[in-house]
């Protein structure tokens, strides 16, 4: 049976199901922060960046299914989430994307496919942009590329269960517990105004990607999706039906089956 959690009442009460154990833990010290990574497994690379406001425990559904797929996966809190610290710097996406470059560097990754979600997606996307070298493909889940592609928040009880977690997610596992607010004031001041990739830039990229829209996302235009595979030379576009902004918890089996198609094609591309 699939699971399902629409309202996102179990994800607000006990989070994610808990991640397993990790082959590797650790922190790498790059430019201001302490960014927090952990792997499983053994196999091709794959790293999963969790949403803004968030962290990789989110995944929890997604981690154990590539381990048995025979994926190694790592686990990266970005800089200010979870476990991972931040300075005074404001956020940007790129430097979020050198974040996961210094992690890859610090666990000799050479190359590695990425999944991203919201946020996530944005900084996979721009390190494929940045070192296209680094990244085998993009798994580009529910996110914008230019401040056009974003949606006037309606809000529902569903925004709100999701808040309430991050915010108290946060409290147990920053260095910082008592600054919620200001972290949240600060994604949120990147989010309005960042990223900005033209078309011509989108044109540019030149790794696999598949961009994956929910039917009834929250915060993206599915006309902006659209776009995104327009513009992105050779990307494919999945639409994931009866799902929102938070597919990856409300419908785990539904996204994973997504996330294994796309891993399975770029294992078949030639190196």
């Amino acid at each position: 049976m699939e699971n399902e959690d629409d309202d996102l009442a179990a994800f607000a009460e006990h989070g994610a199901t808990p991640l397993p154990a990790s082959t590797l833990e650790g922190h790498v010290e790059h430019n201001g922060a302490r960014i927090w990574y952990a792997t499983h497994g053994s196999g091709k690379p794959v790293i999963l960046l969790h949403g803004g406001l968030g962290h990789s425990g989110n995944w929890g559904f997604q981690v154990p299914v590539l381990h048995r797929a025979g994926y190694r996966v790592i686990l990266i809190d970005s800089r200010g989430h979870g476990r991972s610290t931040r300075d005074s710097k404001p956020y940007t996406y790129e430097l979020m994307a050198s974040d996961v470059r210094a992690v890859m560097d610090r666990l000799e990754l050479q190359k590695a496919a990425i999944a991203g979600w919201s946020d996530g997606a944005c900084i996979a996307l721009v390190l494929a942009s940045m070192a296209p070298e680094r990244v085998s493909g993009v798994f580009f889940f529910a996110c914008n590329m230019d401040p056009s592609g974003t949606k006037e928040i309606e809000p529902s009880p569903v925004l709100d269960r999701c808040f309430r977690r991050h915010s108290s997610d946060y409290r147990e596992l920053s260095a910082t517990p008592d600054a919620f607010g200001a972290f949240v004031d600060a994604v949120s001041e990147m989010q309005k105004t960042e990223p900005n990739y033209t078309a011509d830039d989108l044109g540019k990229i030149r790794v696999p990607v598949v961009i994956v829209q929910s039917e009834h996302d929250e915060f993206i235009r599915r006309e902006h999706a659209d776009y995104l595979a327009r513009s992105i030379p050779g990307a494919a576009f999945i639409l994931l039906d009866d799902v929102s902004h938070f597919a990856p918890l409300q419908r785990p089996d539904r996204f994973n089956a997504a996330l294994a198609a796309f891993l399975a094609a770029l294992d078949d591309e030639p190196e």
